[in-house]
């Protein structure tokens, strides 16, 4: 049996690996509910060097049926026979820091809602 490992990552590595569509959400976890406000503390979090929790990932070369790409931004598959990590703990953050660092403009699964344009964050 595998035991799991920690592993440290740099944002800019976790920005590449989601532009590339090897960081995925699975449709079991919840849709993207923080705010502006609250992604915008968890950009200051990090510039003050605060921890801001971690990110469990599952990886995998297996393919869930159901995924969903961070914040429902269009990515590419990755190639097949390559890994996927699936997000278990930290898909708000995660999608938080990708909307800031990168401008996303994300549209809430409820259609009531207006799109949240992060790019002002940043």
């Amino acid at each position: 049996m595998n035991l799991p490992e920690p592993q440290t990552r740099t944002f800019t590595t976790l920005i590449s690996e989601i532009e590339k569509g090897q960081i995925k959400i699975p449709q079991f976890q919840r849709d993207f509910v923080w705010t502006l406000q609250k992604s915008a503390g968890l950009i200051d979090s990090i510039i003050k060097g605060y921890p801001i929790g971690t990110l469990i990932f599952w990886k995998t070369k297996e393919r869930l049926r159901s995924i969903r790409n961070i914040g429902n931004h269009s990515l590419p598959e990755p190639e097949n026979g390559e890994s996927i990590d699936y997000v278990l703990d930290g898909q708000q953050r995660l999608t938080s820091l990708y909307a800031c660092l990168t401008g996303l403009s994300i549209q809430r699964e409820d259609s009531k809602q207006c799109d949240d344009i992060f790019k002002n964050i940043y």
